[in-house]
């Protein structure tokens, strides 16, 4: 019996890169399919080309035996198409009930219905489980419930098909579990899923088979995934075996690189007090909500913290502004890379040099060209960034070498102390590796790095000791030696849950 969903020989080239090469595999009715693959791999290209964001080469998608090629996402969607991308294509300031049936709203002699608009949108979340008003402004939603709001504009539309693109990125545990819950609802229902996740432990806890590409070819699918191991699927996605992703190595820690004193600001509830030291990893864990960005944000001038409270290298730097903590030797990498780490339509040497362009400015009136592109091949070289040359538009890079970039600006500084938030998120795990060992690196070279992650074992495998954060307090300071997940978890939840 043929799948519900269906690629046949799909093929994509863009300028200098073949994304998709001649790949074929199947979604079932009432089942969840996990994709999976290194960054670069295929996979977004394969979901653009579902929603009709992309055209493919040549092959073709078929759905319910019937084979289509959609010309545009309009196509798709009437189709039964939905893609839940890791950026959510909502309007933030219009109603739930305006963005659940955007485009297609309910009438009456032509005009709005409001009643039924708000009645079906209700109908819709209460089957969801989604206690959410309809009247509500999405702006005002956190981002699970907004994803769920996402769902609902699909069901709207009697989707068949949906593909969930990195969708626990932003959750928390309790929001994760509440999506899965969501996930096997719409299983039972005959849905065809497809899931792309980077997180082991999600894809063996959902899915009942999975696709592996890698630079841009079908490796295999697996049709009972419940009969392979984690070790068996990593070795399919980046061709060789990883047997401890984190690869953590000791290294000289000495002398005070950064020194936090009592500084507050927006989302810090209690004075923040702490040290890093040269050439040390310290991980900041909580959970969503509890502190953490806005902590590094106070650090790096970023936003209304106290003045005079951040010390580096002995030298108290007045961060107003992240220009002065640039000057100072403190570099953020920002949480969210998209929005706030780079500049999508310039190019990979742009990107590399947004920073330093003054010292390449003789007379701070004309850029060298020479310059410029001598310190942007340094760091591509240096920290492995995949590109085809440096002309290439960052955004068409995958999302591990994006974040090689931005560590590649921040290191053409004269950094001391590096402010990491998230820098693994919605990366693979082949990429992850390569991330961690830069890291490594630049802490042997005497760098203190601040480390902050919503992964609790990427926090134990990489850092050399760990806050803990809980409602905007620093509750835990941690070495690795005493570090456990329960030990952890206890200190991050609320207390009224771990007491």
């Amino acid at each position: 019996m043929a799948a519900f969903l269906e690629f046949r020989s799909l093929t994509k080239s863009f300028p200098g890169v073949k994304a998709l090469q001649d790949v074929s595999f199947g979604v079932d009715s009432g089942s969840v399919h996990a994709l999976c693959g290194e960054n670069g791999a295929g996979k977004s290209t394969l979901l653009k080309i579902l929603s009709g964001v992309y055209q493919a080469d040549s092959g073709s998608i078929a759905v319910g035996g019937e084979e289509k090629r959609f010309g545009s996402p309009q196509e798709a969607i009437d189709c039964g198409i939905a893609v839940i991308y890791q950026e959510l294509h909502l309007v933030p300031h219009m109603s739930v009930a305006e963005n659940v049936f955007l485009g297609h709203p309910p009438s009456k002699l032509g005009w709005l219905n409001r009643k039924a608009l708000l009645q079906e949108t209700k109908r819709i979340l209460d089957e969801l489980g989604e206690p959410i008003d309809p009247r509500k402004m999405v702006a005002d939603l956190p981002i699970a419930q907004r994803q769920m709001v996402e769902i609902a504009k699909a069901l709207s539309r009697d989707a068949k098909v949906f593909a969930f693109d990195e969708p626990t990125s932003s959750l928390s545990s309790r929001e994760v579990d509440r999506l899965f819950d969501l996930i096997a609802r719409l299983k039972q229902q005959g849905k065809a899923i497809l899931f792309v996740s980077h997180r082991m432990d999600e894809i063996f806890r959902i899915c009942d088979a999975c696709t592996v590409l890698r630079d841009g070819a079908h490796v295999e699918t697996f049709e009972e995934i419940a009969k392979i191991d984690a070790g068996v699927l990593v070795n399919r996605m980046v061709g060789r075996p990883i047997d401890d992703v984190y690869g953590y190595r000791e290294r000289p820690i000495e002398g005070v690189a950064l020194e936090v004193k009592s500084l507050t600001g927006p989302g810090i509830a209690a004075p923040a007090n702490f040290i890093v030291n040269k050439g040390e990893i310290v991980g900041i864990f909580g959970l969503v909500g509890a502190g953490r960005t806005e902590l590094l944000k106070a650090i790096f001038g970023d936003s209304a913290g106290s003045r005079d409270k951040v010390i580096v290298q002995g030298r108290s730097l007045k961060v107003s502004h992240p220009a002065n903590a640039i000057a100072g030797g403190l570099m953020l990498c920002p949480e969210d890379r998209k929005k706030e780490g780079i500049i999508p339509l310039r190019s990979v040497q742009d990107n590399i040099n947004l920073g330093v362009r003054r010292r390449f400015s003789p007379g701070g009136f004309l850029i060298s060209p020479s310059n410029e592109r001598a310190n942007a091949e340094d760091k591509v070289q240096r920290l492995r960034v995949k590109t085809p040359s440096l002309s290439q538009a960052i955004s068409l890079l995958s999302g591990g070498n994006q974040q090689k970039a931005i560590l590649g600006r921040s290191i053409s500084e004269n950094v001391k102390v590096l402010l990491l938030d998230e820098p693994t998120r919605g990366i693979d795990i082949g990429a992850k590796r390569e991330i961690y060992d830069i890291i490594y690196g630049l802490a042997e070279s005497g760098i203190g790095i601040v480390f902050v992650s919503s992964e609790l074992p990427e926090v134990l495998g990489v850092c050399d000791r760990i806050l803990v954060m809980r409602q905007g307090k620093i509750v835990g300071d941690v070495p690795r030696s005493e570090a456990t997940q329960e030990s952890l978890l206890k200190l991050a939840l609320p207390v009224a849950v771990a007491s």
